[in-house]
């Protein structure tokens, strides 16, 4: 049996990830009070339609105070019966949020006439900071729109052929902004653009014309024989240390040339030491 948590502040896009759950055989439970969650496993385990059950549930804002400062036992009590458990945890930054909700009639969970909506955005982290302290998976939606986040949780949850440590490589450009979930970045600004090559600059790292002009850099060649070396060494203990997923980011000034190239080879070349590497780039549309 795998069980998915899914859980983030409101307007972080919580109810696409369940959407996107579903598509893809879950049985998804919206709202489900915190306390259920063992007997919802142990339900589970015993469904008789259903050999390998794959189940999805929400837990938010909505549920009850003390419900929801009792998750890291829930938790431990559901693991302990040896189901396969993520705990998949959204948000975005406070202005998105305040957008979000400015944009739609929706009212927030937490907000009353005593109450305004950023201060209820604002407790809404503290209710749900157990929770978040546990997440396996952490998104941070605020450059993501629908569609991206559909693909980044089909990539990160529902791609993953081997069990153990999932290793995603990202390219990224910095004009947007580093990735919140990031656990190692790596800058590599310094080395020669493609951009200046005017017969370069409307392609990207995934061209052959690009991929050359970048191969024949020697401090391209340089940059990637150290940032590999780097993860062949220490990629191998984050995955000792039983962590579910670990982001590592490529990046560059607009994330098209030289992150992308180097994700890429980066990507192909752990793929050949370590199971569940994927790749993706950020910027490319």
């Amino acid at each position: 049996m795998r069980l998915i948590i899914v859980s983030g502040r409101s307007g972080s896009g919580k109810s696409t990830a369940l959407n996107v759950l579903e598509d893809n055989g879950y049985y998804c439970i919206d709202n489900l009070p915190a306390g259920l969650l063992p007997e919802l496993a142990e339900r589970a385990l015993i469904h008789t339609e259903l050999a390998q059950p794959l189940v999805a549930v929400s837990i938010d804002a909505r549920n009850l105070p003390s419900h929801l400062s009792r998750f890291p036992e829930l938790l431990e009590e559901v693991r302990s019966r040896h189901i396969q458990c993520d705990v998949l945890y959204l948000d975005a930054d406070e202005e998105t949020l305040l957008k979000r909700f400015s944009e739609t009639r929706r009212r927030h969970p937490l907000s009353n006439a005593n109450r305004s909506l950023a201060e209820a955005i604002n407790d809404e982290s503290q209710l749900l900071g157990p929770i978040a302290d546990l997440a396996d998976l952490k998104i941070n939606t605020t450059n993501l729109n629908l569609y991206q986040l559909r693909d980044t949780i089909k990539l990160r949850l529902l791609n993953q052929p081997e069990p153990g440590t999932a290793f995603l490589v990202e390219s990224f450009g910095f004009k947007r902004g580093m990735p919140v979930d990031a656990d190692v970045v790596f800058d590599v600004r310094c080395l020669p653009n493609p951009y200046w090559k005017p017969e370069l600059r409307a392609q990207s790292g995934l061209d052959q014309p690009v991929a050359d002009y970048l191969a024949a850099q020697p401090d391209v060649e340089e940059m990637f024989q150290d940032i590999y070396n780097y993860l062949f060494k220490w990629l191998p203990r984050f995955a000792a240390s039983n962590r579910a997923y670990v982001t590592i980011a490529i990046g560059c000034t607009g994330g098209h040339h030289r992150s992308v190239y180097l994700t890429e080879r980066l990507g192909q070349a752990l793929q050949q030491s370590l199971k569940n590497v994927q790749v993706r780039h950020r910027d490319l549309s």
